[in-house]
């Protein structure tokens, strides 16, 4: 049964009707193309506009819809089948929040890499809602390290509301797992790929999120904080919520603006939910795009080029005070 947002429900009122419409049509065999032309034709439409003025807050929302395509479906879909899923951090034991191996992308082997949800309440237990421990961050980290051995590239796909924040998480490195993968991603000699696909958030997310390339999909968010955090630290309550989503500047245009990223993935009309053999296609071509351009990149050169990029964030030029002006027009 398809899941409506509360902004969705025009689009759930029309697909209803359509839904009784062909009811009527198949037990009364009643002619009802014209109206059911006429009807799919509105909630093209609908769908069209609800999508096209989203607000911060309800991208948010996309970004979490219960059937969206997570981690593991996109893998599939890239690869067709060939993907070869790769166990454990070598120290601890294998967490299955974090998801990596090597797969076949239209001809080229690719190290995937990425934060897994649960698809239902057992799976979300098994998957820990997608927040990765330590041993998650040092298996993705291996998994580089692996690549980087053989000369394939790496991509990586974010999508976790933040590294799971207990405390044997904690005893264990929390802090230092993903710091030490910051410091290994920037010199990895092989062509990184970071896609946002649906929450990015925090460290969890920065984690797996270092590359030449680090791109959004469309209806993703990718912040320091979540909405409701932010909102129940600043108003001591999760009423602000929309307030802050829209102050944190965290959706894939916002970022984009910023130069915090380097493109926004389109989603189908509707969401990547609607249609997720489009968005495979969609981010399979982006994919391709890139890497074929990173590929032909000498590995001395990624690395330079990657650090010069993240280094060159939130580097705020401050302007010289008219005393100095002055002075130096004098002068």
């Amino acid at each position: 049964m398809q899941t409506f947002l509360e902004f969705e429900k025009p689009v759930q009122h029309l697909m209803e009707q359509i839904e009784k419409l062909k009811e009527v049509a198949t037990e009364g065999e009643v002619d009802v193309k014209a109206s059911l032309k006429d009807l799919e034709r509105k909630l093209s439409e609908t769908r069209k506009e609800i999508y096209s003025k989203l607000t911060p807050w309800e991208r948010v929302q996309v970004s979490r819809h219960p059937d969206r395509p997570y981690t593991m479906r996109y893998i599939q879909g890239l690869t067709e089948g060939t993907f070869m899923e790769l166990h454990g951090d070598r120290t601890v034991k294998d967490d299955k929040a974090m998801v990596g191996g090597f797969g076949m992308m239209d001809g080229r082997t690719v190290m995937f890499i990425g934060q897994q949800k649960g698809v239902n309440t057992k799976m979300r237990q098994y998957r820990n809602f997608g927040m990765a421990n330590p041993e998650g961050y040092r298996k993705a980290l291996r998994l580089m390290k692996l690549a980087e051995k053989f000369g394939k590239p790496v991509v990586t796909l974010i999508d976790t509301p933040g590294a799971f924040p207990g405390l044997e998480a904690e005893e264990r490195g929390q802090g230092e797992a993903i710091a030490r993968n910051l410091f290994e991603m920037v010199q990895l000699k092989v062509p990184v790929i970071c896609v946002v696909i649906g929450e990015g958030a925090s460290g969890g997310a920065l984690g797996i999120g270092i590359g030449d390339k680090v791109l959004m999909q469309e209806n993703t968010w990718y912040s320091v904080i979540s909405p409701e955090s932010c909102s129940s630290i600043l108003w001591r309550s999760w009423d602000y919520k929309e307030q802050a989503a829209k102050a944190l500047k965290l959706t894939a245009e916002d970022m984009l603006a910023n130069k915090l990223i380097d493109g926004i993935v389109p989603e189908p009309i509707g969401g990547a939910h609607a249609d997720v053999d489009e968005a495979v296609r969609t981010l399979k071509s982006e994919l391709n795009k890139h890497l074929a351009k990173l590929s032909k990149s000498d590995p001395d050169k990624l690395v330079e080029r990657r650090i010069k990029k993240f280094c060159e964030m939130g580097v705020v030029m401050k302007a010289p005070s008219r005393k100095a002006s002055q002075k130096k027009a004098k002068a």
